[in-house]
């Protein structure tokens, strides 16, 4: 899919690599409606060939920090940048190296999608190879056979893919996607992430909004946002981590601990959480690094005349990341403002 414009910007995206630059930039980036603050603070720094993934609650300000980061609202303080530029103040051959999927596309009902895509391709004045681009986008969105339908007679999905294909149509190096996966399968959701990925090999940047936390995994680096403040910037793996501070290793043992046995193992230097008994004789207990604490556990049971009977790593999944990090946060919220009061 990369065409000679595109072979030149993956190059311009190498440069900025071995630079330093970051491609979009976000500082004490806030924003009002009224008297109410929707976006609290967001400091993102994204490097070109990322795909940043932007996960919260609904609400929480996901599509509000992507419009303020193409520079559709401007922000009550702090700022946003795209190619070191204010992100409001772009010009209009930088704002043609940048796409955008929105919540709800522009599409012309009455048209086909072959129409449409068209339609988007002219705005950018793509002339040569425009069939070509426009086929090779159709395929990509598993909607050639569809071409000659109208949009009126698509389905939401089809019209969500569709309009995912016209923020690509220009071959932009900096993507904003919100919620491209929304209303998809889950076998189409998953080939659209393998082409992100793709996207990002070749240099693109991508910053991907969605509402399945589970595609958390797919992103380079994860922003959580909650009540508009961003609550973590870190790998998938380290969102992982987030939700108990540490690794979690699950332990079942041939009988139960006393509380003052749970305590003394849970004075051990490996042991930096909580011991959370799951069963008359199962705990769970977050340690610094579960590869190496399993021995450790087994020798600190063992000085407890107790056996171990299973013993593995408790793989956090996203959402339960996502719930225990969001939990947390409002839980420590609520109780500044009771001291607060």
């Amino acid at each position: 899919m990369t065409s000679p414009v595109g072979q030149q910007r993956e190059r311009q995206d190498q440069d900025q690599r071995r630079t330093g630059a970051v491609a979009v930039r976000t500082t004490g980036l806030r924003k009002s409606f009224d008297d109410t603050e929707v976006i609290r603070g967001v400091d993102i720094d994204i490097e070109p060939g990322t795909i940043l993934g932007l996960i919260g609650p609904s609400g929480c300000g996901k599509t509000t920090t992507v419009r303020l980061m193409t520079g559709l609202l401007e922000p009550t303080e702090g700022s946003a940048t795209v190619f070191d530029t204010d992100a409001c103040r772009l010009s209009s051959s930088d704002r043609a190296r940048i796409g955008y999927l929105p919540q709800t596309p522009a599409l012309f009902p009455e048209l086909s999608l072959d129409e449409n895509l068209s339609f988007h391709a002219s705005m950018y004045g793509m002339r040569l190879r425009r069939r070509d681009r426009l086929d090779q986008l159709l395929e990509w969105v598993e909607l050639a056979d569809h071409r000659k339908k109208r949009v009126v007679d698509a389905s939401g999905g089809m019209q969500r893919r569709l309009a995912l294909a016209a923020a690509f149509v220009h071959d932009p190096e900096v993507v904003f996607l919100d919620e491209p996966t929304a209303g998809i399968d889950p076998i189409l959701r998953d080939k659209l992430w393998t082409r992100f990925r793709e996207q990002a090999a070749d240099g693109r940047t991508l910053v991907v909004t969605t509402q399945y936390v589970g595609e958390a995994g797919q992103c380079d680096q994860v922003g959580l946002l909650s009540d508009g403040e961003l609550l973590l910037l870190d790998t998938p793996t380290n969102l992982r981590r987030a939700a108990f501070d540490g690794e979690v290793v699950d332990v079942r043992l041939d009988r139960p601990l006393t509380d003052e046995e749970v305590a003394d193992i849970g004075s051990k230097p490996f042991v930096v959480g909580s011991i959370e008994r799951t069963s008359p004789t199962g705990l769970r207990i977050v340690v610094d690094d579960a590869g190496r604490a399993m021995q450790q556990l087994r020798e600190a049971i063992d000085v407890c005349d107790a056996s171990v009977v299973d013993m593995d790593e408790h793989l956090v999944d996203y959402d339960e990341a996502f719930l225990r990090v969001v939990q947390r946060h409002r839980s420590a919220s609520t109780t500044s403002e009771e001291v607060a009061a």
